[in-house]
């Protein structure tokens, strides 16, 4: 964990990822917490503002995008105000002052090709391609952005973020909703990736945290993918939610891309490897399947 007398900056702090971040802060840490109502990102000024006390070792940890995949489609502007912008601002911030970054980023950033069923390293990200939606490409500006500013930047890229609730927007929680709504339903097969549970993920950035300014730091200027431990498709998402609350995953069925169009398109594979993560020496996030399980629990507290 990060030391006693360290504070720890979190940006983006109302979303799904930053919730689940601040409600594990131990008690020892103070917290800084800045909603969108706080501080703007895009707006360079009000960042130099709202930073303008950093000091050298603290921590700012960006939680903070614009994430709806589809909106982004036809508001590539905000998109990337926000995406790509964003962390840079925050980047000059914390290197003016000495400080650290820790920048989340998206699966989406990676146009793999077909056919690619290995899981995905930091590295095979290839410079020359082109993420295939604006998100990604946004995405992808702000990792770039932010290590321009701060070679220190640490960036952690994570997929298919849930928290699980019945009221959460996220697919578990939309699935969950559906079960009670529909007999039954199609959900894509043809797609994978690696779910993550968002309180794996906060407890993983909290112990990445907790190395910055340590001597044995490996994740200074580091690249990493931090997501949910094996694979799966939304199909097999879908029918383990339905296991999990007592219904029957025959009522989910299998379709294609092609029958569930989207306005922007989603990759067919980007399942996340988590090598990068454990040889910086951080604890590797759970097998998705038992994430899952225990975030839906009865007895479960949905920010575990």
């Amino acid at each position: 964990m990060a030391p006693m007398s360290t504070r720890i900056h979190l940006v983006g702090a109302a979303g799904q990822l930053g919730a689940a971040f601040a409600a594990r802060t131990p008690a020892d840490v103070d917290l800084v917490r800045y909603t969108s109502t706080d501080l703007d990102v895009t707006d360079a000024a009000q960042v130099r503002s709202a930073l303008a006390e950093l000091r050298p070792g603290e921590t700012v940890v960006n939680a903070a995008a614009y994430t709806d995949v589809d909106g982004a489609q036809e508001d590539a502007a905000g998109a990337y105000a926000v995406n790509a912008d964003g962390p840079g601002h925050l980047a000059a911030a914390t290197a003016a002052a000495g400080a650290r970054l820790v920048h989340v980023s998206t699966d989406y950033v990676f146009a793999p090709p077909p056919g690619q069923s290995a899981p995905l390293e930091p590295g095979d990200l290839d410079p020359a391609a082109t993420p295939a939606t604006v998100y990604g490409a946004s995405k992808l500006a702000g990792e770039r952005a932010a290590r321009a500013a701060d070679p220190s930047t640490t960036v952690v890229r994570t997929a298919w973020v849930y928290t699980g609730g019945l009221d959460s927007p996220d697919f578990v929680g939309t699935m969950r909703r559906l079960e009670a709504a529909r007999p039954e339903l199609s959900v894509v097969d043809d797609q994978r990736g690696s779910p993550t549970h968002v309180g794996d993920l906060a407890d993983g950035l909290w112990e990445l945290v907790g190395q910055v300014g340590a001597a044995d730091d490996r994740t200074a200027g580091a690249v990493l993918h931090a997501a949910g431990g094996g694979e799966a498709t939304w199909y097999d998402l879908a029918c383990a939610v339905f296991a999990e609350i007592g219904a029957d995953p025959a009522r989910v069925h299998p379709c294609t891309t092609a029958d569930f169009p989207r306005p922007a398109p989603r990759p067919a594979f980007s399942v996340l490897s988590g090598r990068s993560w454990a040889a910086a020496g951080l604890t590797p996030l759970p097998h998705w399947r038992g994430a899952l399980s225990a975030a839906l629990a009865p007895d479960a507290r949905l920010l575990r």
